[in-house]
């Protein structure tokens, strides 16, 4: 996936979880944050970020955050663009692909994605990573009920007889490994892990950063 009109920036400070003041070209403005995480090892007071500038002239902030550099690391932290990601990513993870539904609603859950294949009824959730660690990436950055509530719904639909996976999108690359966050909420790693032995495959696949593009490229180990 693709940015445009993408302007590099020094982060200042994050009054919320929406916003943030950033300075750009010498002038201090303030930016939409496209993810609620807390990214508190990201959004450090003189990184440099990346923002792309809205088309639409009516929004009182002009500018998305969508990128910050961590050391020699550069992460993208647009919480949309994993999703978009997977989209064009699908037709490569599974083969004779027939159709690809986002946001499918099925009984009393809604999932990222529902599948089909020549062969395959498939429910997919995706969640994006931008926590790391000396290489080693976790998921979540904060406790998420709604995490565990969508790798519970996974498991009821192994029991009906369809495929079910949750896809973390690692948004840097050369990462080591991916693993559940036990440290700071062991009840998603629990139920992750119960989702395993259920059938829902754990999949992880690292992507190339750039100032304006994500691109999900190679498999990441999985260490639940």
């Amino acid at each position: 996936m693709r940015y445009e009109n993408v302007f590099p920036g020094s982060f200042i400070s994050r009054p919320n979880r929406f916003i943030a003041l950033a300075e750009i070209n010498g002038t201090e403005t303030i930016c939409h944050v496209k993810n609620t995480g807390r990214c508190r090892e990201l959004l450090v007071p003189g990184c440099r970020i990346f923002l792309s500038k809205s088309d639409n002239l009516k929004r009182k902030t002009k500018y998305d955050l969508i990128a910050v550099q961590k050391g020699k690391r550069l992460i993208n932290m647009d919480s949309q663009a994993p999703n978009k990601a997977v989209m064009e990513f699908i037709p490569k993870l599974f083969r004779n692909v027939t159709v690809i539904k986002p946001e499918y609603t099925y009984k009393n859950s809604r999932f990222d994605f529902y599948i089909e294949t020549e062969c395959e009824k498939i429910f997919l959730e995706v969640k994006g990573v931008t926590l790391e660690e000396n290489g080693i990436v976790r998921f979540p950055d904060a406790p998420t009920q709604r995490g565990i509530k969508h790798v519970s719904e996974l498991s009821e639909c192994i029991k009906e007889g369809f495929s079910a996976y949750v896809f973390f999108v690692i948004q840097m690359e050369n990462v080591l490994y991916f693993e559940p966050n036990d440290r700071l909420h062991k009840e998603f790693g629990d139920a992750l892990r119960d989702a395993a032995l259920q059938g829902v495959r754990i999949i992880a696949y690292d992507c190339k950063v750039t100032e304006n593009t994500l691109e999900i490229k190679e498999p990441v180990e999985v260490r639940l």
